[in-house]
């Protein structure tokens, strides 16, 4: 293949509509904007605040409480599980969060770490992080392990 061989998709490619250039045009006169009324006006489409009866969106913000809106103090954690552990560490490891993203393990490294109790843990491993749960914090020191949490 060359590049004079080189070719757009079928239908990738459109020309553009050029609208009021006569009547044989097909998009000529009003140029596809019908008769009067806002949108036939050159120009700025209305303010924001008008949305035809609606209260506005911005009068509407204080009330849409758990629709989007995030808290400002929530905390989101790096959430890792024991079968992760188990797949990326050998016996007697141990495991920070410095470790955890060498392994390519943690979403953000700049947040927090929490421990999950998914899988199973069949080696010891020494885990300090900065939250652990009840379930994964029993499993890990079933396995002979240990958990330290980080302040």
């Amino acid at each position: 293949m060359k590049l004079h061989d080189l070719v757009p998709n079928p239908g990738s490619k459109k020309n553009r509509k050029r609208v009021g250039r006569g009547i044989s045009a097909g998009q000529g006169k009003t140029a596809g904007r019908g008769t009067k009324g806002q949108g036939a006006r050159s120009g700025e489409g209305g303010k924001v605040y008008r949305q035809g009866g609606n209260l506005p969106f911005y009068r509407r913000l204080p009330f849409m409480r758990g629709q989007g809106f995030t808290p400002l103090n929530s905390v989101e954690y790096n959430e890792v599980n024991l079968d992760q552990l188990a797949e990326s560490f050998k016996s007697d490891a141990e495991v920070t969060p410095e470790s955890l993203a060498g392994a390519h393990l943690l979403r953000d490294s700049r947040n927090p770490v929490v421990v999950l109790g998914r899988g199973e843990l069949t080696v010891p491993l020494k885990i300090l992080v900065h939250l652990v749960s009840a379930g994964a914090k029993a499993k890990i020191e079933k396995a002979g392990g240990s958990v330290e949490l980080i302040a």
